[in-house]
């Protein structure tokens, strides 16, 4: 009766260990929607590269070279989105496989592999995306802060205070990185 029981105890724990091969649907999923976000991005780059030649135009008014500099700084700015966001999704892919399926040998044998894309905890792998996320959120609130018309001294305390929020941000991820005292790892 127990070595029945061990054998149904055996074949459980088989199945419980092998279900997290069902983490391969989301790394599969993140690692071709950034192939598809670099894909994007790099079209809207080549776009903007090619009307770009029409800024050089003499028959380009003033005020028509302005609006046409403040839309081309607006597309860098969703450029640069798009891959970071293709970055995210394919950190949360690379640490979503060696969190769960296996480690990436060629990554931990390479010197030229990033410590980025080197996971072995899930706290690493949350901190990595909440960087590059942080760094999105940047993107977007200077795309936010080029459209903006500044009609008061209020706005642009505002932006001010954006600023530097966005500043202790960066101070505050960068100062995690830091060793704690004592620490000479």
């Amino acid at each position: 009766m127990e070595s029945k029981i061990k054998k149904i105890e055996k074949a459980f724990e088989y199945l419980l260990w092998n279900s997290r091969f069902v983490v391969l649907f989301a790394v599969i999923s993140s690692a071709l929607t950034s192939l598809i976000m670099f894909y994007m991005a790099t079209v809207d780059a080549f776009y903007m590269i090619t009307h770009f030649v029409g800024y050089a135009s003499p028959e380009l008014q003033a005020e028509a070279r302005i609006a046409f500099r403040g839309e081309t700084i607006t597309h860098a700015v969703e450029i640069v989105d798009g891959y970071l966001l293709g970055t995210v999704l394919l950190i949360f892919a690379l640490g979503l496989y060696e969190l769960f399926i296996s480690r990436i040998d060629i990554a931990e044998r390479s010197e030229t592999a990033s410590n980025v894309l080197i996971i072995h905890s899930l706290d690493s792998l949350k901190t990595r995306l909440a960087k590059v996320i942080l760094m999105i959120l940047i993107v977007r609130f200077f795309e936010s802060a080029i459209g903006l018309k500044f009609e008061t001294a209020l706005d642009l305390l505002y932006l001010a205070g954006g600023i530097g929020l966005i500043g202790l941000a960066l101070y505050l991820t960068h100062d995690s990185e830091k060793p704690a005292p004592g620490n000479n790892h």
